[in-house]
């Protein structure tokens, strides 16, 4: 029996892991106490590492269709064929033929991080399609538009903050989103007891909102409503200061006149919260002596997420918490450019081009998810021929699956990068399965950009790669050149290039730590067993912390880099150099919201739910994780479960204008009346799958409720939250 270090890739959290080993097999997973980040925190999840990395449904080699059905298959056979149908198909249509398919689990693996941009910048395709529009679209666009860049996106301190305002989110189920944070559970807890404040916004009595000081049961869907009431109070109350950010924010006045309407008294009635409420809400925030005021999906995947992810910012500038500690921060990861002077940048624009069926404007270089059915259906100049999916899973995620799985039968040719034959992958021609997560490198480039922490970690595979496997990073590199028209350079190629590229830009640029330096001289200093590490190398060097590969390996417990600081004006990319706190595309948008004061509530609504056990559809093929608590039930209250009709245990018809689903009923007072509450990754019913765990409990897909209609104008997310629907008992 041996040990070996891991960062845990199940969710956000990226906690560090100790597996035992027996041989090349991993036995079990406990938290790494010594760990600079976690400190030994696990959750289920982390605990059932052992389960993933050997789950028996695990492809182990690619999979190839002929005559219609999907046989064992060489590498060198996979990406022969990859080569052979799909560059014909961009030479003879055009580059938007191909669509690409980007999943939430991409950027749990360095693979996912690293070559996407490479494979989209091979294939020269504006159809890109992501995980983004069905979850946190709107936190992107509206940091785009504030601040200039649509990753700058702050993050509560939570480890110093006096008051906490918190929507949308139930971190003690989902271990956070777009905050980066080990232990966020016990991070609140110690906030309570350090005597803080934490008031939680959400439709449902969550574990989360069962710690709260304050628990806000609001309408769903209005949370950009209450925000607006609240930023309304600041201004009526003169209780606005902007602090240190005094001189780099414009557009304060602005804000003033365009939110007059929102009174807490306007929008008392459509949140179904008391206006007395709301102003002692507002009150308590600018007393605070630090708060940050947060949110996440349950307020981003609804009709007005990028105004309530625009507010959410707007509240921590006007009381002066934005860029303070204890208040919200710009993380710095270690792999992030090197801070540039201040001034001036290029800005973020939206709609630089538009999906061409429906003419929906593109956010951060995605078009809707929801788009991408009606993409491949429609004949036309470039219409979608074949698709190539990344850790995706659209036809549950998405809205509408059955339609999206109707158009993946029709395409001319997919291609999968996938450990799993699931509802999406099982149409592909193609599938190329990464191996298990102890057989690969691991370090965390995207959800260090949200940590509220700085530091970095990095874990070399924690056993060989498995006889027949190819390492996830080849696998990337070969289809980059198999679509590009490179097929049989060397994979070290696709690294090499990027390097190169690289470091051409960094010794022109006067702030990068490489000025002037000779660009092959650099490259030879790296260090690395494959190019994928060269470049994370590389991208340390070219960091703010003068940090290499060969450092964090002497420090196998990861390197702690300090807690979040003040980053303001340097990180602002806007025009004016300042955070623009009314952009045109939101000031356009609120005659939207002001329409919302006078809609009609009457009905039903239905929001998803997460359990701490699951996250996203492939961890349902689990055991220890598929039970329990994590069930696939209709949650209604008790007194509209008595107005229905319904009884617990019993089944009961949801309807909605993307169809109807047969579910149990779960009668429960956690959720508010007139509030029905289904869990989302399920649907596990589907012919040619590989999912036999999942799919001897397979639930229904939530998302089938909706026909895709549904969007956020401004960032392209699907509306998941927040809809109307009808609820029948069943005999």
């Amino acid at each position: 029996m041996s040990t070996a270090l891991r960062i845990c890739p199940l969710c956000e959290a990226t906690c560090g892991l100790t597996l035992t080993l027996d041989g090349p097999r991993v036995t079990g997973a406990r938290g790494d106490r010594d760990d600079v980040f976690s400190q030994g925190f696990i959750c289920p999840k982390g605990a059932s590492f052992a389960e993933v990395d050997a789950d028996p449904d695990r492809l182990k080699g690619p999979l190839v269709r002929t005559d219609g059905v999907l046989r064992d298959a060489s590498w060198e056979e996979a990406f022969d064929l990859i080569a052979a149908r799909i560059r014909p198909l961009v030479e003879e249509y055009g580059p938007q033929a191909v669509g690409i398919v980007l999943g939430n689990p991409n950027v749990h693996t360095m693979a996912g991080a690293l070559y996407p941009p490479l494979l989209i910048g091979a294939l020269g395709t504006r159809n890109l399609f992501t995980a983004s529009t069905l979850d946190q679209m709107p936190k992107h666009v509206s940091s785009g538009l504030l601040f200039g860049d649509p990753f700058a996106v702050p993050v509560p301190d939570l480890d110093r903050t006096a008051h906490l305002l918190m929507l949308g989110a139930n971190p003690l189920e989902s271990n956070g989103s777009l905050c980066t944070a080990p232990d966020f559970p016990g991070k609140l807890k110690a906030l309570r007891k350090r005597g803080g404040t934490l008031t939680v916004v959400d439709p449902r009595r969550t574990r989360t909102a069962a710690l709260a000081d304050r628990h806000l049961a609001i309408r769903p869907g209005t949370d950009a409503l209450f925000l607006a009431a609240l930023t309304h109070t600041l201004f009526a109350e003169d209780l606005t200061d902007l602090g240190a950010l005094d001189g780099h924010v414009e557009g304060v006045e602005e804000v003033r006149a365009a939110l007059a309407e929102f009174s807490p008294e306007a929008v008392a009635d459509a949140c179904d919260l008391d206006a007395a409420t709301i102003r002692a809400v507002a009150r308590e925030l600018a007393a605070a002596p630090s708060a940050a005021v947060y949110g996440r999906i349950g307020s981003s995947t609804v009709a007005y997420g990028t105004l309530a992810s625009w507010l959410v910012d707007v509240l921590n500038v006007l009381t002066g918490n934005l860029d303070r500690p204890g208040g919200a921060l710009f993380p710095l990861s270690a792999t992030a450019p090197a801070p540039r002077p201040a001034g001036p940048g290029k800005g973020f624009a939206l709609g630089r081009w538009a999906s061409r069926v429906s003419g929906h404007p593109e956010a951060k270089g995605e078009l809707p998810t929801a788009a991408l059915a009606e993409e491949i259906e429609t004949e036309g100049e470039g219409r979608i021929r074949a698709v190539v999916t990344i850790a995706a899973n659209p036809v549950l995620s998405a809205p509408d699956g059955q339609r999206l799985d109707a158009a993946l039968g029709a395409l001319d040719f997919m291609v999968a990068v996938d450990p799993y034959l699931n509802e999406t992958t099982r149409h592909a021609d193609v599938v190329l399965p990464p191996p298990p997560p102890s057989q690969s490198a691991h370090f965390d480039f995207a959800f260090n950009g949200f940590a509220v922490r700085n530091q970095a970690r990095f874990t070399p595979a924690a056993v060989p790669l498995e006889e027949g496997r190819m390492d996830e990073c080849e696998i990337h590199a070969r289809l980059i050149l198999a679509v590009s028209g490179m097929h049989g350079a060397p994979p070290s190629a696709v690294d090499d290039l990027a390097v190169d590229t690289a470091l051409a830009k960094a010794v022109t640029q006067e702030h990068s730590p490489l000025f002037g330096a000779d660009p092959r001289e650099q490259a030879a200093l790296l260090t690395g067993a494959t190019g994928a590490e060269r470049r994370l190398d590389l991208m340390l060097r070219l960091g703010p912390y003068d940090l290499t590969l060969d450092a964090l390996r002497r420090q196998p417990h990861g390197v702690d880099l300090g807690p979040l600081r003040p980053r303001l004006p340097h990180l602002l990319k806007t025009r004016s150099g300042c955070v623009e706190l009314l952009p045109p595309p939101l000031a356009a948008d609120l005659p939207r919201l002001r329409a919302a004061l006078d809609a009609g509530r009457d009905g039903l609504v239905l929001v998803g739910r997460r359990h701490l056990r699951s996250n996203n559809s492939w961890l349902h093929n689990v055991p220890s994780l598929n039970g329990g608590s994590n069930r696939c039930t209709l949650q209604v209250h008790p007194r509209d479960a008595d107005r229905l009709g319904l009884a617990d245990g019993k089944p009961a018809r949801v309807t909605a204008e993307g169809g109807a689903l047969d579910v149990e009923v779960e009668i429960t007072d956690t959720v508010r009346t007139g509030v029905v509450s289904l869990p989302h990754g399920w649907g596990h019913d589907r012919p040619g799958t590989r999912l036999a765990v999942a799919a001897a409990r397979p639930g229904v897909n939530v998302n089938q409720l909706l026909d895709g209609s549904r969007l956020d104008p401004l960032s392209g997310t699907a509306v998941l939250n927040g809809f109307p629907v009808a609820v029948t008992p069943l005999p």
